[in-house]
């Protein structure tokens, strides 16, 4: 049967149910509730695998994730809102992921046992209704803190930005997030915030491109920004990727919203560095017995370059493939000339585009006005404003 039947019937049965599933997450392994955080979990179904490990995974807010042990043996699945050890006090999660494939992931990401207690962190409970109270709670003071974190920070004269603050579940710790282009003494801020707040301070920076991952957006392409959507892991970008791809250098195009170079300059950047290694070189001139001919531009994925007989203008452009320009080089090689620069079957298929005009059978002065048809309008047009100055009415057909 279809999911999305089988989800419509249960919801006839008990709509309640479905409806907190559906909120938690979805599913198992179903990833309905996609983000760019989610790991499908493809051993779901096999439940001797579930049981090998203790270790679970637990999400928090902004991209926060953990790994905790269940050391008392809870029932956890996906999407399950969990009380774990925290420092001071306990935090609320939400579970992402558990099973063997916790491991896995464990591996991917570096984890590391804390270093003080030696020990990974425990999971105490379920949350309870009173966990959940407290957590709102603190929930609630984020927006009002912030402002007040970036007022005091500016008034202190830090070259800095808070972007987000994130309290803990039980409200005895928050986490400040940061931007900064330099290194920022914040010693006396985190004074100020522990004697105004009454809470422990965390500060955690955070690039321009997390922080935008954070906010979410559209970008110029019309769909959503790809670092809110399904991008983890962050890699810088540099302008010779726009060099690679014969990007123009224009900063306005070229920077995404976080202000940075656009993530998506890299997707392709590998396949145009592999294109331009079968291009030849920029710099070589094609002789001709015609004249020499210097590179314009070229069309890097479909191998057709353009020369110019002037090295700084285009002049008498003649586009050419490739393999041609390479039978030039060659011929040059041995002191050779080519009669012409593009081939007899290149400049057949230029001549048969030139006679295939779009305009054919039609009149390019189509358009234009007629003789004495402008002149004869503004007469009319002329004579009744007259009649309308007079105070008469503009004559009738017959009365003409």
């Amino acid at each position: 049967m279809d999911r999305e039947k089988l989800s419509d019937k249960l919801a006839d049965i008990a709509p309640d149910k479905v409806a907190t599933a559906r909120n938690k997450g979805g599913c198992k392994g179903c990833s309905c509730r996609s983000t760019k955080l989610n790991v499908y979990d493809w051993l779901h179904n096999f439940p001797e695998m579930q049981e090998l490990t203790n270790m679970v995974e637990v999400q928090f807010k902004n991209t926060r994730k953990g790994y905790y042990l269940n050391s008392n043996r809870i029932n956890l699945k996906k999407g399950d809102v969990v009380a774990v050890e925290a420092s001071p006090g306990h935090d609320i999660g939400t579970v992402t992921l558990t099973g063997k494939l916790v491991e896995a992931q464990m591996r991917k990401n570096n984890y590391h046992d804390d270093a003080n207690s030696g020990s990974p962190k425990r999971v105490y409970r379920i949350a309870r209704s009173s966990d959940m109270e407290k957590y709102e709670l603190a929930k609630a003071k984020e927006q009002t803190t912030m402002i007040r974190a970036r007022e005091r920070a500016e008034s202190l004269g830090l070259n800095m930005k808070i972007g987000d603050v994130e309290y803990q579940g039980d409200g005895n710790k928050a986490i400040f997030y940061y931007i900064a282009d330099e290194r920022v003494d914040f010693r006396q801020l985190i004074k100020d915030f522990a004697a105004e707040f009454r809470v422990k301070v965390e500060m955690k920076q955070i690039g321009a491109r997390q922080e935008a991952g954070r906010i979410g957006g559209v970008g110029p392409c019309g769909r959503e920004l790809c670092c809110s959507s399904w991008m983890s892991s962050f890699v810088s970008v540099s302008t010779s990727a726009a060099r690679y791809q014969d990007i123009s250098f224009n900063p306005q195009k070229l920077a995404g919203q976080c202000g940075k170079l656009k993530c998506c300059m890299n997707y392709e950047v590998d396949t145009y560095v592999e294109a331009n290694r079968k291009l030849p070189s920029r710099e070589i001139v094609l002789q001709t017995k015609d004249s020499d001919y210097f590179h314009f531009k070229t069309d890097i994925l479909s191998g057709q370059i353009t020369y110019s007989t002037d090295k700084n203008n285009p002049v008498n452009l003649e586009t050419i493939s490739k393999d041609r320009a390479f039978h030039i080089i060659e011929l040059n090689k041995k002191g050779k000339k080519p009669p012409q620069l593009a081939s007899e079957e290149e400049a057949k298929n230029k001549e048969e585009t030139i006679q295939n005009d779009l305009l054919e059978g039609q009149s390019i002065t189509r358009f234009d006005k007629k003789e004495g048809e402008g002149s004869s309008r503004r007469r009319k047009s002329r004579r009744r404003s007259d009649n309308r100055n007079r105070g008469g009415r503009p004559p009738k057909r017959n009365e003409k």
